[in-house]
């Protein structure tokens, strides 16, 4: 009686080389398949294995691995995904949306946690890469969210903070909205970021009344979503002053210079680091002009010691914020003896000069909750403002 072969389906060299091209095409081109590549409607039937066929041909001519003529067949990738699935490689579901394989370098619960957070920027921060990203994403993990009888999609956690602005160009074309921002200029902002290339931008508004408009030379370094929009941080490429501006205020206008030479990573990194630097020592997102900045980047500027007295129900929000600021101190007053509470506190901070009129405008907020203590031209501003806002509800409203 003959003797039943054991030998491996994928003994055969030829055999390995095809399964090992398929999982590194598959790893390679996270959604091969969908119809979202190969421009289908979703309606109609599609063959997503012949895309799979022509990446692997592909990868294969890259790997300098030869193949033979109209090598390999659909039907033999068929049962290469069987096996696959067998090995757990695959799940065993339909991958409408695109084989991928498993969820990369993260697990089930950490690529929940990082698909909320980038459906949460891409909804209420509006940005428009991300949107399209949870797009494609939502549609290739459809299958993983109906296995989880809908817990995936579930936005357990979630970021409010809405930009007041628009912010994706296709958005405002489908809305006739256009507003000719720096937002339509974002992938070669985005690429000269990466790559330390110098830019030129042109600011279109000034609302701060210094009249900064027009043409600007710089090398952007970061986008940076703060409260209620999209801000760019750049370095002025004459004089290296650092500064941060809304995306907004500036025209769909971005000119490569140095004919796209960029200055690389470890320059990048070094600036962001001193812009940083001024962000923790400050308060709000104002950097400052250029000689005090360089006086403070040298740690040859002098600091304002602000103090503040918060009371009652305000006191508890305050000390409640332990972390507010590196270089505050809170400094709880006596108790009311009815309460049991602080009667005030007082709060200190060292501040820049450039960031006093960011930190009184969180002042105003209080109102007649918080009066401010020191320094003498700081507690006669918000004398003055008090008295400009009485004198503004002394006077009667017309009518419009």
């Amino acid at each position: 009686m003959p003797k039943k072969s054991i030998s491996h389906p994928y003994a055969e060299h030829l055999s390995f080389e095809r399964l090992m091209l398929l999982i590194a095409t598959l790893l390679k081109n996270p959604g091969i398949g969908s119809p979202d590549l190969i421009n289908v409607n979703y309606d109609k039937q599609h063959d997503s294995l012949t895309q799979v066929r022509l990446s692997l041909q592909q990868l294969a001519v890259e790997c300098k691995i030869e193949l033979p003529e109209d090598y390999p067949a659909i039907a033999t990738l068929r049962k290469d995904l069987k096996t696959l699935r067998r090995y757990g490689i695959l799940e065993r579901r339909m991958y409408r949306w695109g084989y991928y394989l498993g969820t990369g370098a993260m697990s089930q619960t950490e690529l929940k946690v990082a698909f909320n957070a980038l459906a949460s920027q891409a909804k209420f921060q509006g940005d428009p890469q991300l949107r399209r990203i949870c797009e494609i994403l939502s549609k290739r993990l459809r299958g993983l969210d109906m296995e989880l009888q809908g817990k995936f999609f579930y936005p357990v956690r979630q970021h409010l903070n809405r930009a007041i602005v628009y912010t994706d160009p296709e958005e405002m074309a489908a809305q006739g909205e256009n507003r000719n921002t720096l937002f339509h200029q974002l992938p070669v902002l985005e690429t000269a970021i990466s790559q330390g290339q110098a830019i030129e931008i042109s600011r279109a508004s000034d609302l701060y009344g210094n009249n900064r408009i027009g043409l600007l030379q710089i090398v952007p370094l970061q986008l940076i979503y703060h409260d209620i929009a999209w801000y760019l941080l750049y370095e002025n490429y004459e004089n290296g002053h650092l500064a941060i501006g809304r995306l907004n205020r500036f025209k769909n206008y971005c000119k490569l210079l140095n004919n796209g030479q960029g200055r690389g990573l470890e320059a990048q990194k070094n600036s962001l680091n001193k812009a940083y630097q001024l962000l923790e020592n400050g308060w709000g997102l104002y950097l400052g002009e250029p000689p005090e900045q360089q006086l403070e980047l040298q740690e040859q500027l002098e600091f304002l010691t602000v103090k503040v007295r918060f009371f009652p129900p305000v006191t508890a929000f305050i000390q409640e914020g332990e972390l507010r600021h590196p270089k505050q101190k809170i400094i709880l007053g006596s108790k009311n003896e009815t309460t049991g509470n602080p009667s005030y506190l007082d709060y200190l901070i060292t501040l820049p000069p450039r960031s006093i009129d960011e930190f009184s405008l969180w002042i105003y907020r209080y109102m007649h909750k918080a009066q401010v203590i020191s320094p003498p031209h700081l507690v006669e501003k918000h004398h003055q403002a008090a008295d400009a806002l009485l004198s503004q509800y002394a006077t009667p409203l017309q009518d419009t």
